[in-house]
């Protein structure tokens, strides 16, 4: 009898699965109010920048299309310099980091863990950017040569469809003779009678 009571678990060691369950809540509430917690840490440091920015964004004009200079909420907060550069805080929640989506990847226009070198590199890109519109805009615009007269030479289109027509034709019949002439050599080793027709 000693034996079966000892086999038995005590009732008040026994875990009930209610139990876990909230101690996993519990947990899981904890680090998502530490996320919370870093990504308004975040935002709040991007708040700071763009305050810190707020003369040079008063400064871009209205009508541009090409400036966003807003912040993005989400899992990571984002301010918004255009659709290709924003500013993010690195891993440790302190370093600035002004990026830029480039075809060749994302590169990193500046980094640092004080606020004013990253907000002059943002001046200076939006400053970029405005200039380069502004040339593109009041670029030159060169008429092109119009006559056969102007360029010197006959244009492709100056040209006879009959002579063009019978160009590519030329070039199509070329082409099926060397790949029937290839069929014919490949075969010849495996059928001799083709070999001996070819002789």
């Amino acid at each position: 009898m000693s034996e079966a009571n000892q086999n038995v678990a005590p009732i008040a060691n026994l875990r009930k699965l209610s139990d876990a369950v909230r101690e996993m809540k519990n947990a899981a509430a904890d680090r998502e109010d530490v996320v919370v917690e870093m990504r308004e840490a975040s935002r709040t440091r991007l708040e700071l920048l763009a305050q810190e920015l707020g003369p040079v964004f008063a400064d871009v004009p209205e009508d541009d299309p090409a400036f966003d200079l807003v912040i993005s909420s989400g899992e990571q907060p984002r301010l918004w310099i255009d659709a290709v550069a924003h500013v993010t805080m690195g891993r440790d929640r302190r370093t600035y980091r002004f990026l830029r989506d480039t075809r060749l990847g994302r590169v990193v226009l500046a980094e640092s863990t004080d606020m004013a070198p990253v907000a002059d590199q943002v001046t200076r890109y939006i400053a970029e950017r405005l200039v380069e519109r502004q040339r593109a805009v009041e670029g030159e615009v060169e008429a092109l040569p119009r006559g056969r007269e102007e360029i010197g030479e006959a244009t492709p289109a100056a040209r006879s469809p009959w002579k063009a027509f019978f160009g590519g034709l030329l070039l199509v019949l070329a082409g099926g003779a060397v790949g029937i002439a290839g069929v014919l050599f490949f075969l010849s080793g495996r059928f001799p009678e083709i070999g001996s027709l070819l002789r």
